[in-house]
């Protein structure tokens, strides 16, 4: 049967202990059989996983372009997952894939990063009969999230981008960026990807907006630093807002409690990853001085999530899923994590959990953001779908 005829494959899901010796190859085994034109892979930073990504490259063909980053956990086939490596294998029966890193994210060299994305789509040479996205994936501890999907917008407005930063657990020291066997850092790896597949985005945020508001009266918006909430030491003040002793604040009451900016008719967060020893409170999200926000309150994580992808217009062959580190610790501390687990699994749910999410130009915190496969829609020759 010809290539172009065969029936449209959905991606393929592995998951191994990333310190398992033979974890590479087991991967490699395991998506072999999808003949993969692309494989993303999700782990712990580290030697394991660094070896994972050099032995891909050796036992996958040079064809198929392997890339992926360090995660803050992962999400695999059964769901919520820590310490395991979860590969994802697009057959190239259905996909087709190239990847571009984006060098240098402290120096910021946008003119470079907007030359080599212009160029992208006449080397990759898209097809219009078949739908196209992209995948990035940023290294979430140097926090130019803001600026690379500014760029991107700018150089390919009409391609759909959704991703996640690449994390290291709840320690925030080192993250790992891969392409094709490469382990790199203060990168971001940016993927077009074009399928015969029908498409859908997914994405879910748990909060609403209180009537508590903070004016940022202080801060350093390249280091994503609050010095002053309410011209008052930032820490010391959304203590007294939450009602949380300063002592106690931790990961997961920044998850229950997150800063809301509004953006049009929306709001986002713009999550608190720490306190600094000055008092001040460390964001994973732009934050400028006068910048007004405020309170969240957590909502429904459970039912609503599972509405969301209920919204899609046919069952998904698998979701491509990006998963905010705060929204899993509401999640552990809610006591829901096995009930999120059966959501992931039951409508195919592969991914990681991220540092901060990217869609629609913007990058955003404490969101769920995914993207979903489908078959083709007899009645739609182009098979897209809208987003849910």
């Amino acid at each position: 049967m010809a290539a172009d005829a065969m029936p449209a494959a959905g991606p393929v899901m592995v998951q191994v202990r990333a310190d398992a010796p033979d974890a590479a190859a087991q991967i490699a085994a395991g998506v072999a059989g999808c003949d993969p034109a692309l494989v993303l892979i999700f782990g712990p930073p580290g030697p394991a996983f660094e070896a994972i990504a050099h032995g891909l490259r050796a036992r996958l063909p040079a064809r198929c372009t392997i890339a992926g980053c360090s995660s803050a956990g992962e999400i695999g086939p059964q769901g919520y997952v820590t310490g395991c490596a979860v590969a994802v294998g697009f057959p190239s029966v259905s996909f087709r894939a190239q990847a571009l890193v984006l060098r240098d994210l402290p120096q910021l060299p946008v003119s470079d990063w907007m030359a080599e994305l212009r160029r992208m789509p006449a080397a990759f040479g898209v097809d219009p009969r078949r739908n196209a996205f992209g995948i990035l994936l940023p290294d979430g501890l140097a926090g130019k999230e803001d600026v690379l999907v500014a760029t991107i917008e700018a150089a390919l407005p009409a391609l759909p981008v959704l991703g996640g930063s690449a994390g290291d657990g709840l320690e925030f020291r080192r993250t790992m960026l891969i392409a094709d066997g490469a382990v790199t850092t203060d990168a971001a790896v940016f993927l077009m990807v074009e399928t015969d597949l029908a498409l859908a985005e997914v994405t879910f945020a748990h909060f609403s907006p209180s009537d508590t508001l903070a004016v940022v009266t202080a801060a350093v918006p390249e280091q994503r630093l609050i010095l002053e909430l309410n011209a008052e030491p930032a820490a010391a003040e959304y203590a007294r807002l939450t009602g949380i002793a300063q002592a106690d604040l931790t990961p997961t009451e920044f998850a229950r409690h997150p800063l809301l900016l509004k953006m049009g008719k929306r709001h986002h967060v713009r999550a608190i990853s720490g306190t600094t020893p000055q008092g001040g409170l460390s964001l994973l999200s732009a934050i400028d001085t006068g910048t007004v926000l405020r309170l969240g309150r957590a909502e429904d994580l459970i039912h609503g999530f599972a509405e969301a992808l209920d919204r899609l217009p046919r069952p998904p062959l698998m979701v491509l899923g990006f998963d905010c580190i705060l929204r899993r610790l509401a999640i552990e501390r809610a006591g829901l994590t096995d009930a999120m687990s059966d959501i992931f699994t039951r409508y195919r749910i592969a991914g990681f959990s991220t540092y901060g999410e990217q869609h629609s130009g913007m990058h955003v915190n404490q969101t769920f953001v995914g993207l979903a496969f489908m078959p083709p829609d007899p009645a739609d020759p182009a098979g897209a779908a809208d987003a849910a």
